[in-house]
């Protein structure tokens, strides 16, 4: 009879741990969209892009957090990371803390420019306000811009020799010369950045992340 007890609380403490530990993986919602998972706040943390790749990562240097209602912690510093392979013109996101009964009681905007693979930067959250004594965090990704030269671009096919084309040389010198790229831009929060064709751009717009990518009309 007590092997018998042995081996049941064996299997139920074997099924609690498996749970504890999916717990801390990234999950993914209806939309597809990776949740980041929170972690202790001597640990590091993880933020995902669209299309639910490691982005960028975070740890606070700032740890001795208590804040009240009354007495709320106004900011707080974050080391964050460019895990990805992109270089990034423009990176942002939330640094969102939670209490030991797993309620947000804190959340501060951050942003970093000119982010290279591999790059970390120390950046603050002056729009914190948190309002108790927190025991996990959360990183996420607001916006990810990145550069024109780290967008994939499918190769332009070979044309084969064509006999109906005449040769460059018999081809008329009053052929109008290609029309040039126009330079574009985008305002985010009265910030201009370069904008690109082809060059995706992921943004929160309420509380949904969406991919925007330009390109020109059939």
């Amino acid at each position: 009879m007590k092997a018998g007890s042995s081996v049941c609380w064996l299997i139920v403490f074997v099924c609690l741990s498996v749970v504890s530990v999916r717990a801390q993986q990234p999950t993914a919602n209806t939309a597809g969209v990776t949740n980041e998972p929170r972690v202790g706040l001597s640990e590091a943390a993880s933020a995902f892009d669209v299309a639910g790749r490691e982005a960028l990562g975070g740890h606070l240097r700032t740890t001795q957090l208590a804040g009240t209602q009354d007495a709320p912690v106004r900011n707080v510093l974050i080391v964050v990371e460019n895990r990805s392979q992109f270089f990034y013109n423009y990176v942002s996101g939330y640094a969102t803390f939670y209490g030991n009964d797993g309620v947000r009681c804190g959340e501060g905007l951050w942003k970093a420019d000119a982010l290279a693979p591999g790059e970390s930067a120390e950046v603050d959250a002056p729009s914190l306000r948190l309002t108790c004594t927190p025991t996990s965090w959360r990183l996420s990704a607001l916006n990810l811009l990145t550069r024109t030269t780290d967008v994939a671009k499918p190769a332009a096919a070979a044309s084969a020799p064509n006999a109906a084309t005449p040769p460059a040389s018999e081809t008329s010198p009053t052929s109008a010369p290609p029309p040039t790229a126009q330079r574009l831009e985008i305002n985010i929060n009265g910030k201009t950045l370069p904008l690109q064709l082809g060059n995706p751009i992921d943004v929160v717009v309420g509380k949904e992340r969406m991919l925007i990518v330009v390109q020109p009309a059939p």
